[in-house]
């Protein structure tokens, strides 16, 4: 089959590997209608990320047909249109019934293989699911293809990050990044009822599109920034900051943004060796800091009603649709955010 693989630092390529195959009488072979570019598979494009193995699938966000079942897998029959998490989940461990299947005992990450043990990804012609009665979901027919791929990572991810935040009726939040993530992290603000949406980034298209959904937009490289934030929120700055960058200065900015007894809610992936500020400056501002990998299945059930009602142009999100055999110029498109590029979306 064809597939994007991970070759070192800045390199994708579009290439034949060998076809899954059932490993696990749970497996189920997925043939793949839609796939996605994510924020997070820059962290290892970039090689902030690492251990990687050389010739890795990449990817985790994805649709598409059942046409292979193990004996064991009961919910799902060939021909089923479905989408998945990032991550495959039992359903029955500590954490699953903690409601917590991102740290699954059993799960496994899509694209992430390393020292030749992992779970390949998905930006590929044929995906192979383990787990498959408690990872993926059934595709409902009033669904349309781009929402359900959307429900894989960032949509949840979005409403997480909102959730961490303690989002309420009427109160104050910044949102520092509109990429995908920052963008439903808006929506699901508004879900929430909050008062005041600002949103905070670098790029025109995206504070357009964030004005769009009904926040408040603000260039991050103003040297104004603080100041013009602090004096919209009573001169204390917003309720809680949900940082979606996963970069040293969107912390930073985070931290100066946020009033005393604030909340820091995170869902930019760091991997820099150090935080942008000390313990201590937590303490001088009692601030709460929440972060994490979020547990797609708790907010499918919530979500998937919202996407039914197609309250939300959800595609509008996507910018750029392009056949599989074009995902390494997608790559380059998504990095360097040019043509106004916001999300990827490939079609093998």
């Amino acid at each position: 089959m064809k597939a994007l693989t991970f070759r070192g630092t800045g390199r994708i390529e579009y290439e034949t590997v060998p076809d899954p195959r059932l490993l696990a009488p749970g497996d189920v072979i997925v043939k793949t209608r839609l796939c996605a570019i994510c924020g997070s598979d820059m962290h290892v494009y970039h090689g902030r990320e690492r251990g990687l193995d050389p010739g890795t699938v990449m990817g985790h966000e994805f649709i598409g047909e059942i046409v292979e079942t193990g004996r064991e897998v009961q919910r799902f029959r060939v021909g089923d249109a479905v989408f998945s998490p990032f991550f495959s989940a039992c359903g029955g461990c500590f954490y699953c019934e903690q409601d917590l299947s991102c740290r699954c005992q059993r799960g496994q990450l899509f694209g992430w293989v390393e020292r030749g043990v992992g779970l390949q990804g998905v930006q590929a012609e044929f995906v192979r699911v383990p787990l498959a009665d408690t990872t993926l979901y059934a595709i409902p027919e009033a669904v349309e293809d781009e929402a359900a791929l959307l429900l894989c990572d960032i949509l949840p991810t979005g409403w997480f990050c909102a959730d961490m935040a303690g989002a309420r009726p009427g109160g104050s939040y910044a949102v520092i990044g509109c990429g995908p993530v920052g963008l439903l992290a808006i929506i699901s603000l508004r879900e929430m009822g909050a008062g005041q949406i600002l949103a905070v980034d670098l790029v025109p298209e995206r504070r357009a599109m964030a004005a769009r959904l009904g926040a408040i937009p603000f260039d991050g490289a103003s040297p104004d920034l603080v100041k013009n934030i602090h004096g919209l929120t009573g001169g204390r700055g917003p309720d809680a900051v949900l940082e979606v960058v996963g970069l040293p200065a969107a912390q930073q900015l985070a931290y100066l943004l946020v009033r005393p007894g604030g909340v820091l809610a995170v869902a930019g992936v760091h991997n820099a060796a150090k935080f942008a500020f000390q313990p201590a400056d937590l303490y001088n501002k009692n601030l709460t800091y929440r972060t994490g990998r979020c547990p797609v299945q708790r907010y499918v059930p919530r979500l998937l009603p919202l996407v039914q009602q197609r309250k939300y142009d959800f595609s509008a999100l996507i910018s750029h649709r392009l056949p599989l055999r074009d995902g390494v110029r997608g790559y380059e498109m998504f990095d360097q955010k040019i043509e106004g590029c916001t999300k990827v979306v490939l079609r093998p």
